[in-house]
């Protein structure tokens, strides 16, 4: 072998292992490109994204093409190593060949491109798309056979290759891919995308207004009563009933009162009934996503929540469910039933619910049990509340500051305790 020979055999062994080094990095680039992007880059009209997809559709033919270059590459790269080793260095000359290309081989052809390749696989698959695809075409007939002989044995293993498809994300995956947006979103926006995930798993009698909070008119009151109580009032509707809110007999809506003034009418308990929308139930249990469904089909804008005997448990309006997923429109509300404390801690409404005391303080409090923070802190008691009492619960320190009926009105949550951070 003379010299010009082994110059040639050498150049053509950095080739191949080139080669082993591009297909290893199309490999992994390929197989670990972002599918969802890339289907958004698609629709984009980006020529690569388009290309990408189209390879990717078929994973079995692009791993064919890369796997056959890759072996042919890497046998090559060994027969003419083996060759210049022998020439050089006779019968030892072929194992340390061996052990040098091994070497070689696993850091710049396989370990080097395929982590370059998992960093920046979408910039990978980009660059490789083109010569990939080039490729296929080159070597279509052997890939086809290769796959057909592979395809055939994997239908023994009743595995069916060309019924492959990405799966759809499921909730869970999408509230991850949510939370991986932190900073390139704001916390109101991605706060936002949760609630409406979340809207499916929660019911209507998570977020309704309990039947203690439920304030309206009893129509058997004197009429002057029912007028100074309609002056009052600060919102959209107003539950009208007879002696109790279980007797109720509709809703009454402000813009249905300014007719009755501007009407020049004379008022009285009659004329007022008459102006009442008839009252919607709907069963404890329904799924919100459902209710906001009705209420964007229907005129109905306030519902009741009832139980299995038909006992009004509470009151839901559409701006409940909207406030599930944006936030609260003002925070005048939530500031008089939460206060925040120098210390740290918050004074908290009894009536108060669990949620939307997690989502003002991005605390987690149980969610499981009691809706409220009265039911959640008379739950973990299991005895009436007393003021002055205290009670743990998943590591926050809550202190009842007031009762009245049997019932916390005001308490104090502490942050959490230390000990219990460093467990969670």
């Amino acid at each position: 072998m003379n010299s010009f020979q082994i110059t040639v055999f050498s150049v053509i062994l950095i080739v191949l292992i080139l080669f082993a080094a591009f297909f290893a990095c199309a490999e992994t680039g390929l197989m670990a490109v972002n599918r969802y992007r890339l289907r958004h880059k698609a629709r984009m009209k980006k020529r690569y994204a388009v290309r990408l997809l189209q390879l990717l559709k078929r994973p079995d033919r692009v791993l064919g093409a890369i796997l056959i270059g890759s072996t042919f590459a890497n046998m090559l790269a060994s027969s003419l190593a083996t060759l210049l080793a022998f020439h050089f260095w006779g019968d030892k000359g072929a194992i340390l060949s061996a052990v040098a290309l091994t070497f070689i081989v696993l850091i710049f052809a396989e370990i080097a491109p395929k982590t370059l390749a998992a960093i920046y696989p979408d910039r990978v698959a980009r660059w490789v798309a083109y010569p990939i695809y080039l490729i296929l075409k080159v070597l279509y007939p052997i890939v086809w056979l290769a796959n057909a002989i592979t395809n055939n044995f994997l239908r023994l293993l009743h595995v069916r290759v060309t019924n492959y498809a990405v799966e759809p994300l499921s909730r869970e995956e999408l509230r991850s891919v949510v939370y991986d947006t932190a900073g390139k979103i704001s916390r109101q926006y991605q706060n936002m995308l949760l609630g409406i995930l979340d809207l499916s798993k929660l019911a209507v009698d998570d977020v309704m207004i309990p039947r203690s909070d439920i304030k309206g008119i009893d129509i058997e009151q004197p009429f002057e009563a029912i007028v100074d109580h309609i002056n009052k009032y600060h919102q959209d509707w107003i539950p009208v009933y007879r002696e109790n809110v279980n007797q109720v007999i509709g809703v009454l809506y402000t813009h249905e009162i300014l007719r009755l003034f501007l009407s020049k009418m004379t008022m009285n308990k009659d004329l007022l009934e008459q102006f009442l929308q008839e009252p919607y139930f709907v069963p404890e249990g329904t799924s919100l996503n459902i209710q906001l469904a009705y209420f964007q089909q229907s005129h109905d804008k306030v519902a009741f929540v009832v139980d299995e005997y038909g006992e009004i448990q509470g009151l839901l309006t559409l701006n409940d469910i909207l406030e599930e997923i944006v936030g609260d429109f003002t925070s005048l509300a939530v500031g008089k039933r939460i206060q925040h404390q120098p210390d740290g801690s918050y004074l908290v409404d009894g009536a108060l619910t669990v949620r939307e005391f997690n989502r003002t303080t991005d605390w987690e409090l149980p969610l499981g049990g009691p809706r409220t923070i009265n039911g959640l802190i008379i739950e973990y008691l299991e005895a009436l509340p007393h003021t002055g009492t205290a009670v743990l619960i998943e590591g926050y320190p809550i202190e009842i500051i007031q009762v009245k009926d049997n019932r916390v009105k005001l308490a104090k949550v502490a942050p959490m305790l230390e000990s219990f951070r460093r467990i969670v």
